[in-house]
């Protein structure tokens, strides 16, 4: 099933961009009046028929919708530094969109190795992944945030979201709960998962986390690179609900 992608919608007519009309009509030679299958990114999928292959971009009239194609039953942000090695971060993005992600926003923490993350390319990633997924949704790719910032964002009297860190402050182990444990806690569909860098999260940064309602969780006995702690937390929040 070849999937394509459109933010130009308008009642029941659709355009593709420049990029995917090239993948549509150069690369697979899709023809005037076949059928063809769009998501809009925010959960929709569209089977639509082309009107017209000509130009820079193809035009398509909608035949058929389907809401929520590819969803899922809870609402996951992953708030997760970047690693030093961008091909690390973009493994994670990949495959945590296709397990089931809703938005990621890249931490900028006081021991993080990487200070800068550009979200362009990211977004290419995620929407590919999307796509490939058989997803109508595409993440929310935020732009970087200090994790002060993000914790001050937060509003923790929300009672229908779990906030949770994970950090190895060898101090807290005995406050620290098992990620399943918090998952198997009833009255939650919504989740937020803080990943540190490579240098974990400074203390400073944890004292405010727990002030800010963020519950200290542990993921077993192995310590595990960011990108695999991160992908391990989408992994297990998805297993919970299928």
């Amino acid at each position: 099933m070849e999937i394509f992608y459109s933010g130009d919608i308008d009642g029941q007519m659709l355009t593709l961009d420049e990029e995917e009309t090239r993948h549509c009509v150069k690369v697979l030679r899709h023809r005037t009046g076949e059928e063809i299958f769009v998501i809009d990114g925010r959960g929709h999928l569209f089977k639509c028929i082309l009107c017209s292959t000509s130009g820079s971009r193809a035009r398509a009239e909608i035949v058929e919708r389907t809401p929520s194609w590819g969803g899922h039953p809870y609402h996951l942000t992953m708030a997760v530094c970047p690693t030093k090695n961008n091909e690390r971060f973009e493994w994670f993005l990949e495959k945590a969109c296709e397990m089931g992600v809703d938005r990621i926003v890249p931490l900028i923490g006081e021991h993080s190795e990487r200070k800068v993350y550009k979200t362009e390319r990211a977004r290419k990633i995620l929407l590919s992944a999307a796509k490939q997924s058989l997803k109508g949704a595409v993440p929310e790719m935020d732009e970087p945030v200090s994790v002060k910032d993000f914790l001050l964002s937060q509003q923790p009297e929300d009672p229908s979201c779990r906030r949770l860190i994970a950090y190895c402050f060898e101090a807290q182990e005995d406050e620290r709960r098992s990620l399943r444990e918090m998952l198997e806690t009833p009255g939650a569909d919504r989740w937020v998962v803080m990943i540190g860098p490579e240098g974990d999260f400074s203390e400073e940064e944890a004292r405010l986390a727990l002030s800010r309602g963020f519950i200290p969780v542990h993921f077993g006995a192995s310590r595990m690179r960011t990108e695999t702690a991160a992908l391990f937390a989408v992994s297990a929040v998805y297993q919970h609900y299928i």
